[in-house]
């Protein structure tokens, strides 16, 4: 459980007077900084995907673990760092995790074939797990309860920009190939900019006490939600390129029993007396059970819908990593657009506009099905752009109230468990979309060659984003009517 220790009257008084300091938003800095490279990270490696299948001759089927091995790492252990900012203090393991992220980035850089890139990627995603949780408690020590309003109200627009400007960054590094190092240049930006974060967070971040300095880490707990959410994702990647055999089907309903444990466990701690990792009682709240049903449809098609570009347009296409972000460009600036709208009609409308949000959102990749079968392989990317910026107009208008209006329904208590599960929740939901929609995709492509079955594949592929989709709307219903 996440929580936050209250500050001493004398405490709470310097905060308040450091809320508007330069010092304070330089600390904000460092903080949205490392959360902006965590959601780059989680999409900036489908960007560069075909350079690296071509230079380490990597299979389809690692191509898609070499970005889900990164979410899947940081679902499986989000929820330990959360506890680890509780008991060791949020300032020292965020340090601590930045510099890892540094180490593994290298890692990932210099990584010599596709097995040694997804075991970086595993390490790297770990290292994110430590690093993102400790944000939004930092931010309230930074700025206190009346200050952090303020802040958080500029956090999730930038969040939305980064976690959509991924393979725009990826494919304009691997454009400019600097020192010549052509795709690695992508992990190699996190060295010189995880540096800065370090260096800045080390003289303007607050060293707080930890909130549960006494408490003790539930190993069992931790185990099994990584062993949960890893079962549910490696039959999706590896059962088709096996033809589906028994045990991929078996290892899916391990991973959903290994969960249910996870959440007993939970439970009996509590009435134990001892800390779990979770408060049991969030999962007891239909509004919130609901939220995590709309990030896993929401974030999936998200995860979904830009592998599946990024294949179609380098692999089938013949596109450079930076010709491709360029014809998706208009998701990014739309999406500005549609976060821009939510923020104003979020008061008035509330989960409404996640509601159209996300058929804006459908109605884009709709239309972006209906180009790729009416045109073939004689696409260009002036025929996507439209309904790419439909696509990307209401994903904006999603991303950024989702957690405000999912986190209305809990109780404060219950608020650090609550966004810790959402954070892992939000990084599984990435790999699962990956994994439906790489199966469909691949399991289509094969060897073929040119660029008709390629935009045909994809076309199929995305009609699962749009499932997913649907999903998501449907739970929208029963998520709390507004924002917290």
């Amino acid at each position: 459980m996440s929580t936050t220790a209250l500050p001493t009257p004398a405490v709470a008084a310097t905060r308040s007077r450091q809320a508007g300091s330069r010092a304070a938003w330089i600390g904000f800095a460092v903080v949205v900084g490392t959360a902006a490279m965590d959601l780059l990270d989680s999409t900036i490696a489908q960007t560069a995907a075909p350079d690296i299948r071509r230079a380490l001759g990597a299979s389809y089927a690692d191509l898609e673990w070499i970005s889900a091995a990164y979410t899947l790492a940081m679902a499986a252990l989000m929820i330990l760092g959360s506890r680890m900012g509780d008991i060791f203090g949020r300032r020292r393991v965020l340090l601590v995790a930045i510099g890892a992220f540094v180490v593994t980035s290298s890692l990932c850089a210099l990584a010599p074939s596709a097995t040694a890139l997804i075991a970086a990627r595993s390490l790297q995603g770990a290292a994110a797990a430590l690093m993102v949780p400790q944000g939004f408690g930092l931010v309230r020590e930074l700025f206190g309860e009346e200050g952090q309003q303020r802040a958080f109200g500029i956090f999730g627009p930038i969040m939305g920009l980064a976690a959509v400007a991924g393979p725009l960054a990826g494919g304009g590094l691997i454009a400019m190939n600097l020192a010549g190092v052509g795709w690695r240049a992508i992990f190699l930006i996190n060295v010189p900019l995880g540096l800065v974060a370090l260096l800045a967070g080390i003289r303007h971040l607050p060293d707080g006490p930890p909130a549960t300095p006494h408490a003790r880490l539930d190993l069992i707990s931790v185990g099994l939600s990584a062993a949960g959410g890893f079962a549910l994702v490696y039959p999706l990647i590896e059962g088709r390129q096996q033809g589906w055999p028994g045990w991929s089907f078996a290892l899916l309903a391990g991973g959903a029993l290994t969960l249910g444990l996870f959440a007993l466990r939970q439970a009996r701690r509590v009435r134990r007396g001892h800390t779990p990792l979770i408060v049991p009682t969030i999962l007891r709240r239909r509004g919130y059970v609901a939220g995590l049903a709309v990030v896993v449809g929401f974030l999936g098609a998200m995860g979904g819908v830009t592998l599946g570009l990024n294949v179609m347009f380098q692999s089938g296409l013949g596109f450079t990593p930076l010709d491709s972000a360029l014809a998706a460009v208009t998701i990014p600036v739309l999406a500005i657009g549609g976060s821009v709208s939510s923020s104003i009609l979020l008061s008035r409308l509330g989960r409404t506009t996640m509601h159209i949000g996300i058929a804006v959102m459908a109605a884009g990749i709709g239309a972006t099905i209906l180009v790729l079968h009416g045109v073939g392989g004689g696409l260009s990317a002036w025929e996507t752009a439209g309904p790419l910026a439909v696509l990307g107009f209401g994903m904006g208008m999603v991303f950024v109230p989702m957690f405000d209006v999912i986190l209305a329904g809990v109780e404060p208590h219950e608020l650090g468990s609550a966004s810790g599960l959402l954070e892992s929740v939000q990084q599984l939901a990435m790999s699962l979309g990956l994994a439906a929609v790489g199966t469909v995709l691949f399991d289509q492509v094969g060897a073929a060659q040119g660029p008709a079955p390629f935009v045909s594949a994809t076309a199929d592929a995305l009609l699962v984003a749009i499932g997913l989709l649907v999903l998501a709307w449907i739970a929208t219903w029963w998520i709390p009517k507004h924002a917290r």
